[in-house]
């Protein structure tokens, strides 16, 4: 390797941790190929399992200051009917709201309506209590009942979300096999009118869907806060808190199945819609408060080292989920510091090693642009082509607008380490959207 030429490394590095160019590759076989691949396997093996189809369920709301939105997302709730002889009930928790929420939800009347208040100081510990709460409450009526907890599963919806009708219909597919403890269902994003709303339906739509494919292949997919489903005696093995105080309650809830080797399913074929953030600040809070609970989950990374029940692939998947955002942070520094340097080189007329002339530093941003820009116009082609629900000319401008997105993640990243490193641990909810009402069921 020559001085001349060695500058490529540099640049080579960038694309691995920004656009995995081959990584998305192969995540694009999956987001399109899977899918049809993998179903007939996925029946066989499901009959082949048990009958451990769930007969009742319960769809937990976790609400705190919802009222711009929680009418629709009990009624969607409501509205959800699972295969024949299957129960479904709906658990709003109410988690000390100072809005109007407890008097929308006073005006809805329905027999299969349950609902939890919860005041201070119990009240706003975060999701995970509120949802610790709910799962306790649901365990004593199962008991009470004297129904069996592998029989019940208890799904998440969050206070923005609504549910395709088939979810629960999904759900008892998967979960036909007895070895399957938890299944996770599709994301999408409803205001999608919105720049920001598509880069992120765009996000979770095609990326996160070939993310979970891919995991699903694996036995690593990891659940959700919105769109998670779980047998009551998944979680009543977890005691009588399966939901933590992490940043994260969704992904370490998944870690802690995976540790105890419960299986856990993912599907494309029914999904959840929730609301887009669609302002700069709030979007980079939200992103901020997902990558602290990211780095907080790390310090599973000794036991699922340790785990015979983690096959060595796997680990090797969740490893890099794990570790990303540390890796981020760090390469990126490294990689604009030489870039710096390589410009400041050129201009005091001693140029690096990386950089050695000012048509190696063209080049470099040539290839820059180009790594960081083709993932986002790829995904948009599989958005297309999966959903068909979008225009194109929405889906690209969504795909120029993706690398805008990765720096804003990587902004994020930053400022989670600054608030891990200083022990703050504090979040604000995210602000919800007024829509139109629907209608909630008779």
């Amino acid at each position: 390797m020559t001085a001349s030429d060695s500058w490529q490394f540099a640049v080579a590095g960038y694309a691995v941790l920004l656009a995995w160019p081959i990584t998305t590759v192969i995540l694009v076989w999956f987001a399109l190929r899977y899918h049809g691949t993998h179903r007939a396997k996925v029946v066989n093996r499901s009959l082949a399992g048990g009958n451990g189809r769930p007969e009742h369920f319960w769809i937990i709301v976790p609400a705190l200051n919802e009222e711009a939105v929680v009418a629709n997302t009990v009624g969607a709730a409501l509205n959800l009917r699972g295969p024949a002889g299957t129960l479904s009930r709906v658990l709003v928790v109410d988690d000390g709201s100072d809005d109007r929420t407890p008097e929308v939800l006073a005006g809805i009347d329905h027999p299969r309506l349950h609902i939890m208040r919860r005041d201070l100081p119990e009240a706003r510990q975060g999701k995970g209590e509120a949802l610790n709460a709910a799962y306790r409450h649901i365990s004593m009526l199962t008991a009470q009942a004297g129904m069996a907890p592998e029989k019940v599963v208890v799904g998440i919806i969050d206070g923005d979300g609504q549910g395709s009708e088939n979810i629960l219909v999904e759900v008892s597919r998967l979960m036909r096999d007895e070895r399957v403890g938890a299944a996770q269902v599709q994301v999408r994003i409803r205001n999608r009118n919105r720049l920001l709303g598509a880069v992120q339906d765009l996000e979770f739509g095609a990326i996160v869907d070939a993310c979970q494919n891919m995991r699903d292949a694996l036995d690593t997919v990891g659940l959700g806060g919105n769109g998670q489903f779980s047998r009551l005696s998944t979680l009543q093995t977890l005691g009588t808190a399966p939901w933590s105080s992490c940043l994260v309650e969704d992904l370490e809830l998944g870690l802690r199945m995976h540790l105890n080797g419960v299986g856990i399913r993912y599907t494309s074929r029914a999904s959840v819609t929730q609301q887009a953030v669609v302002d700069v600040r709030r979007l980079t809070r939200q992103r901020t408060r997902w990558a602290q609970g990211n780095m907080q989950c790390a310090r599973y990374l000794g036991r699922l080292f340790e785990s015979p029940r983690v096959a060595r692939i796997a680990l090797a998947e969740m490893l890099h989920y794990l570790l990303s955002p540390w890796a981020n942070a760090i390469v990126t520094v490294l990689l604009i510091g030489t870039g710096i340097a390589g410009l400041g080189g050129l201009l005091v007329g001693h140029p690096i090693v990386f950089i050695p002339t000012w048509a190696a530093l063209a080049e470099s941003l040539g290839v820059w642009l180009g790594v960081t820009t083709f993932p986002g116009i790829l995904w948009a082609l599989v958005h297309k082509r999966k959903h068909g629900d979008e225009g194109m000319p929405r889906m690209l401008t969504a795909a120029l607008a993706y690398p805008a997105f990765l720096v804003l993640g990587l902004a994020a990243t930053y400022r989670a380490l600054g608030r891990q490193a200083s022990g703050r641990q504090a979040w604000a909810k995210t602000e919800r959207l007024v829509e139109e009402p629907l209608a909630v069921p008779a």
